[in-house]
């Protein structure tokens, strides 16, 4: 009987591909897709210790197999991904969950085939997490659960020690792909049909930062799009330090690349911004928005925000909500601060009581929210061209994103999946839009 294969993701758009790559690594050697949990022979946990939910929903999930593993001691149990990659949570994981067979950091999720077969051979728990990343692995094919859309990771790891943010002590120093490896990655897409392409790093405008791949990220942008087919293109994430009017005069030559980009500002607040160590003012960040906009008139930006930081006061989240409704982003990911263990913001004084924290995160969402519902239904009545990604059952409808990452509804007699369709919006709800085919 054929071994089947159950992964757990949590965490960013990164860790949703990466699991794609231990898919891929687990069909390489003979496992299929279990249908349910409960009919795997391994459960893979790919983690994420960015924020203290994420982590605390894998420690949850984790300890809730233990009945399982009790019932089925063949049961193969992995963890990996971050969160082992953290500084001292391995040891806690190992005293906390003795039934844990393998466990791997973030820095080396493509040894999980040679960890699998030490196991099977050796009989005993397996923990290998590597100290420091190294070279980027260019043989691992990804088995892709996202048809229409995939993702291309053009960098890993991170240099900018937002001094929040665990991400570089656990991802590593950055590092990015060659070219080459991109462009024939992204072609083998075009040519399987795939409609939406978003190149994926911590940081995509530093791609190239370091000399190594002769390349920088605008040229790079520019020979993606290039690629014959039609075809979206999005990138994530653009640091505010870095990103620049190379990359929007690229946007303005290729149309098939969205006029959206997401440049989180994380604060409004100069105070804020410079104790979070992101290297770049209010002023400059407006300038950014102004400058996309100018050359861009229809574009649109995405955001994340942090409330709550150490230290913020109640001026300092004003300066946010104000900068909100200036910019007037078409959508914004909101969270309130989580220290991180071994991060400078962990340590600071000043630390914000978790009532004032709620407090702010509920104004800002409500904020949020009625700026994206007026951004709704600006659509009314208007039409615009989505690519239908799945079909909701409940709803019996199918839907896909415009180019601005607004999900559209809408009925068809026929299968649209994989295609783009022009829709009239007759409905805004939220974030939603509700619309008829046009032919």
């Amino acid at each position: 009987m054929q071994e089947k294969y159950h992964i757990v993701t949590y965490g960013c758009q990164m860790n949703v591909h990466e699991s794609e790559k231990i898919a891929g690594i687990l069909r390489r050697v003979g496992y299929e897709q279990a249908s349910t949990i409960e009919e795997a022979d391994i459960i893979v946990f790919n983690t994420c210790c960015i924020r203290e939910n994420a982590e605390n929903h894998a420690f949850g999930n984790i300890g809730a197999l233990k009945k399982m593993k009790k019932q089925n001691p063949r049961l193969i149990i992995a963890v990996g991904g971050c969160m082992t990659q953290e500084k001292g949570k391995t040891e806690i994981l190992k005293n906390k969950f003795p039934f844990i067979d393998i466990m791997f950091g973030a820095l080396n999720f493509e040894d999980l085939e040679t960890l699998i077969a030490r196991k099977k051979q050796e009989k005993k728990r397996v923990i290998e997490i590597l100290e420091e990343a190294r070279g980027i692995v260019e043989d691992v094919e990804p088995y892709r659960t996202s048809y229409p859309n995939a993702w291309v990771n053009i960098t890993y790891g991170c240099n900018n020690f937002c001094s929040y943010c665990i991400v570089p002590y656990v991802r590593g120093r950055e590092r990015s792909r060659k070219p080459e490896y991109i462009l024939s990655e992204v072609r083998s897409l075009v040519e399987q049909g795939y409609k939406e392409i978003t190149l994926l790093g911590q940081n995509v405008n530093s791609y190239g930062a370091d000399g190594s791949t002769g390349m920088t990220f605008a040229e790079l942008l520019d020979a993606v799009a290039s690629i014959e087919g039609k075809f979206r293109v999005r990138f994530m994430t653009s640091h505010p330090k870095d990103f620049n009017e190379d990359v929007v005069k690229v946007m303005e030559k290729h149309r098939k690349i969205c006029r959206l980009v997401h440049l989180p500002v994380q604060s409004g607040s100069n105070e804020i911004l410079r104790e979070m160590n992101r290297r770049y003012t209010r002023e400059k960040y407006l300038g950014e928005i102004k400058m996309l906009r100018s050359r861009l008139p229809e574009a649109e930006a995405t955001t994340d925000i942090i409330v709550g930081f150490p230290g913020e006061t109640e001026e300092d989240y004003l300066q946010t909500e104000a900068l909100v409704k200036e910019v007037d982003f078409a959508s914004a990911f909101t969270f309130v601060y989580s220290p991180r263990q071994g991060t400078r913001a962990a340590k600071m004084e000043n630390q914000i009581p978790e009532s004032v924290q709620k407090d702010r995160i509920m104004r800002l969402v409500e904020l949020v929210n009625s700026l994206t519902r007026k951004k709704s239904e600006t659509y009314l009545g208007k039409t615009v061209e989505i690519l239908c990604e799945d079909y909701d059952e409940k709803k019996g409808l199918y839907l896909g994103r415009d180019e601005f990452g607004r999900m559209g509804y809408f009925k068809s007699e026929t299968d649209k999946i994989g295609e783009f369709v022009h829709l009239k919006i007759t409905k805004a709800n939220g974030i939603s839009l509700y619309g008829e085919i046009v032919e």
